[in-house]
Order: structure tokens, then C-alpha cells, then sequence
């Protein structure tokens, strides 16, 4: 077999991996919670701990794999991230588990970074990157797809701790097969390191999500919230900055005065942001709410999960033939549309209520990636690449990590409202109790939060409970609908075919080949 098809398939394998441990992961948040007695707040840096690294380090990977070689980095990554996912197995409690996220978005902030480039890198564009990227797109549809089933039957059968051994044996066998089939590449004027903004940007980072995950708990107007959030303000506009004063920027600001690179990097942040950070909360409402197992639960996931794999593989052979703002913007509206469709949730609500959001948001996003990712890295030139992948993931990642704290955020604060009018003049209405009562539906142990209350007013308490929770919940699915059709009108002003690498047509006898342009040979 062809080397670059031997460079596509680890590169599938590898995202492959990395995306289903997210998805599998938001199926097992209700047993990390029951076994290792994590809270709301816990729970949400189970997701947040992994997706910060990402999205704090991988830039910084992007530039170390061009300076240093695409293969070797990309090995790396895969390494830590197959330790980290052994020892994420072993944690025995959940501050243990969440370093060990951390340690596990290293290495996922590595391969990300590297990801698109290798593929870039084998396959010329037009026709044939098309299809690399229809199959890199199917692979994200399969991670996603088989994700919530695969973990519910992981969780429920052997234990949540699987969910993370399982990418012991993918990630080893990857490791072989980069360093025997992958050509090693690198830009010959790849720039250094830019300390001064990696600092600045993580750090601004995780004080935005630490200020919005804390904000209920300590109050929107308290010092610590209000420093907290000033002071990410303050290191960002440093950051931005810092990248128009130094020689070898991390994040080149001049890359965004091409409206098509801008484009895709928001569409990405409205993808990250929308659906795919809610995700955590869906899966609350199925298990928490709903009370369905993990298997139950990666079962409803399907509609969504198979329309999204068959939509995506479909997809990569149409990106040399329909323009992509076009493709990227419907598919923006059809995800939108599908959230807004899962909202209006009551107490009579089942399953079923998500069904038909969940088919056209599964699409959606189905739409969306391959053509994401093939014009992240044809909207600069070849030896920059990896950067321009890096930049791509960092948005993807920044949406979901600053996704998840924001809509956790109003869904407490909505649900903790909502539980306040309703069960006005009992206990349940006062202090910490609103939010606690919701955190407690999340997670599936009201009855439990009940049995502190008088049995006069357990059955107030425990409606005011169920209804403040549907109230977050409708709210948040609103909000990231109307923010994925913000996207999808943002990706269709600025997204141009012209500033996009298509390759040129060459006119044969009696047949047209696309993608048709040598291309130079890598360092």
C-alpha cells in the first residue's frame, strides 16, 4: 500500500482515539460521579482539563512539529497521550483523574497539531485531498457515532476505568505504524517558540474558564469572579499584543487578514461552542434526568451519530464541487436548527423530543468537518501547514473548553432561579440549595438531596428541581442553536473560493482531472 495511504490511516486512527475518548467520556461522567463521588464542578473539568491543554498547547506543537519533524511530534503526542490514558485508568479520585486529562490534552495538543499537516502533506489538493479529507471527516463521524455506544457498553460492562485502558492498545499499535510508514517532513524556516505568548494566552485561558465554572459558586460580583475574568481580559489583549511585537509570533495575526482563514476559524469556534460542548449536557439530561443507562444512552445517541457518519463520508466528495463557504454554512444552519429543535423540553418530554435535532444536527456537523478541515490547511502555503492546523484546533478547542464553563454557567444559574420561584418559602429556596438541587437532577441523585428535605415538601422540591433543570437545559440549547447560525452567516460573508488552494483543471482528450498541480517536495 502507497505510503500516504498508510499516513492517512494513522492520522484517522489517532483522531479517531482522541474524539472518542471525549464522546465516551460524557457517557461515563454519571459513574465517575457515583464512584469517585466527584462534583458538578469536577465533572466539568473532566472534559475542561483535557480541552484546555489542547487548546493552550497546541499552536506551540504546531510549530515544534514543523521545527523539529511532523513524524517525530506527532509520535510524541501519541506516547503521552497513551500514558496519560493509563493513568486517567488508575485514578482514584477525581483531582487525580483530571491531571491526568491535563497530561492527556499534552499529548492530544501534539497530535491534533500534526494531524492535518501529515495529511497535507501526502495529498495534492483538489480531488484527491478531497477525498483524504472525506475519509478524515467519515473518522470523526465513526468517533462520534460509535463513541456513546462504545462507552455506555465499556461502563456498564467492566467499569468507567476502561473507557481509558482502551486507548492503550490503539495508541502502542499507532506508535508502529507511524514510525514504520510515515515520511518524516518539516519546514526548513519554521519559527522558534514564542514563550511570551504561550504564556500569556494559557493562562488568560484557563483564568476565563476557571471565572465562568466558579461564577455561581462565588457570585458574578465577587472579588475572586471579577479579578478572575479582568485578569483573562488583561493577559489576552497582552497576548495580542505581544504577537504584533515579537520577530516569530505564536499565533500570526497576518494570517487573519485573508477573511477565508478567519472564516473557517470561527466556524470551527461556532461548531466547538454549539454542539459539541453540549454534549456534556444532553448526556445529563438522558442519564441524570431521564435516568437511561450508558448503554441506553449511547443507543438514543445513534440517530445523531450514524447520520453524522454517513453525511460526512459523503461530504469529501463535494468539496471540489460546490464552493465551501456554501457547505460550511449550511451545514452551520442545519446544526443550528437541530438545537433548537431539541429545546422546549417539559416534564412530560422522553427521548423522543431530541430525535428529529438530533438527525439534522448529526448532518450538520457531518457537513461541517471535512470541509473544516480541508480548508484549514489549503488557505496557506504548504510549508506553513502545521501551523495553520494548529491555529484551526486551537479555535476548535477553545470553543468546546470555553463552551462547556459558559453554558454551565447559565444552565445552573437559569435552573437555580427556576427552583428559587418555585419552591419559594421553603428551605430548598434558600443559599446554595437552588444550585444544589439541579446539580443533584444532573447527576441523577435527587432522591438522595430529597431525603434533607421535610416530607411535606419533598414533592415542591423535587418538581421545583426537575423544572429549573429543563429551564437551563432549553435555555443553553437555544442559545447554542442561534450561535451556530451566527456562525454559519459568519463563514458565508468571509469565506471566498478564491483565497482557497484548489489545484487546476487540466483538459484531456475527453476527460478532466482536478488537482493536477505538482507539488514542491518537503524538506
Amino acid at each position: 500500500m502507497h505510503r500516504k495511504w498508510w499516513t492517512l490511516i494513522v492520522v484517522s486512527v489517532a483522531t479517531f482515539m482522541l474524539l472518542l475518548d471525549i464522546t465516551v467520556v460524557n457517557t461515563a461522567l454519571p459513574a465517575i460521579h457515583d464512584d469517585l463521588g466527584a462534583s458538578f464542578t469536577e465533572l466539568q473539568w473532566v472534559i475542561d482539563a483535557y480541552t484546555l491543554s489542547l487548546a493552550a498547547l497546541v499552536l506551540t506543537a504546531g510549530v515544534l512539529a514543523d521545527r523539529l519533524g511532523r513524524r517525530r511530534v506527532f509520535a510524541v503526542g501519541l506516547g503521552i497521550f497513551t500514558v496519560a490514558s493509563a493513568l486517567a485508568g488508575f485514578a482514584p479520585d477525581p483531582t487525580f483523574l483530571n491531571v491526568a486529562r491535563a497530561i492527556q490534552g499534552v499529548g492530544g495538543a501534539v497530535m491534533f497539531a500534526v494531524s492535518l499537516a501529515l495529511v497535507a502533506q501526502e495529498f495534492k489538493p483538489g480531488r484527491e485531498r478531497g477525498v483524504a479529507m472525506g475519509v478524515y471527516g467519515a473518522t470523526i463521524g465513526v468517533a462520534v457515532a460509535f463513541g456513546p455506544l462504545v462507552g455506555g457498553a465499556l461502563v456498564e460492562g467492566i467499569g468507567w476505568e476502561s473507557i481509558f485502558f482502551l486507548n492503550v492498545p490503539i495508541g502502542l499499535a499507532a506508535l508502529v505504524v507511524t514510525y514504520s510508514h510515515v515520511q518524516e517532513s518539516r519546514d526548513p524556516n519554521a519559527s522558534r517558540i514564542d514563550w511570551a505568548g504561550l504564556v500569556t494566552f494559557s493562562t488568560a485561558l484557563f483564568l476565563l474558564v476557571l471565572g465562568l465554572i466558579r461564577g455561581n459558586d462565588e457570585g458574578w460580583g465577587s472579588t475572586l469572579i471579577v479579578s478572575l475574568l479582568a485578569s483573562s481580559g488583561a493577559l489576552m489583549a497582552a497576548f495580542l499584543v505581544i504577537q504584533t511585537r515579537v520577530r516569530e509570533p505564536m499565533l500570526p495575526l497576518h494570517f487573519f487578514k485573508k477573511p477565508a482563514f478567519t472564516g473557517v476559524q470561527l466556524a470551527a469556534l461556532a461548531v466547538s461552542s454549539s454542539m459539541f460542548s453540549l454534549f456534556l449536557y444532553i448526556t445529563f439530561y438522558l442519564q441524570g434526568y431521564l435516568g437511561h443507562e450508558p448503554l441506553e444512552a449511547g443507543l438514543i445517541y445513534l440517530p445523531l451519530t450514524v447520520t453524522n457518519f454517513f453525511v460526512a463520508a459523503g461530504t469529501g466528495a463535494l468539496l471540489a464541487k460546490v464552493q465551501a463557504r456554501y457547505l460550511m454554512s449550511a451545514g452551520l444552519v442545519i446544526t443550528g436548527v437541530g438545537l433548537l429543535l431539541m429545546g422546549g423540553l417539559d416534564p412530560t418530554s422522553d427521548w423522543t423530543a431530541l430525535l428529529a435535532g438530533f438527525i439534522l444536527s448529526g448532518a450538520g456537523v457531518g457537513i461541517i468537518n471535512p470541509v473544516i478541515a480541508d480548508v484549514a490547511v489549503s488557505v496557506v502555503p504548504k510549508e506553513q501547514s502545521g501551523m495553520a492546523s494548529g491555529i484551526n484546533d486551537t479555535f476548535r478547542q477553545v470553543g468546546i473548553a470555553i463552551g462547556i464553563a459558559a453554558w454551565g454557567a447559565i444552565f445552573l444559574g437559569r435552573g437555580a432561579a427556576k427552583v428559587e420561584e418555585l419552591a419559594a418559602g421553603t428551605q430548598a429556596a434558600t443559599g446554595e440549595r437552588p444550585r444544589q438541587l439541579v446539580e443533584a437532577v444532573s447527576s441523577g441523585n435527587l432522591d438522595g438531596a430529597l431525603g434533607a428535605v421535610p416530607p411535606g415538601s419533598r414533592e415542591t422540591v423535587g418538581n421545583a428541581a426537575r423544572e429549573g433543570f429543563l429551564s437551563g437545559m432549553n435555555d443553553i440549547l437555544m442559545l447554542g442553536g442561534i450561535l451556530a447560525i451566527a456562525g454559519a452567516i459568519a463563514a458565508l460573508w468571509l469565506v471566498r473560493e478564491q483565497d482557497i488552494e484548489r489545484g487546476e483543471v487540466v483538459v484531456e482528450p475527453e476527460r478532466v482531472e482536478i488537482g493536477a498541480v505538482p507539488e514542491p517536495v518537503a524538506a
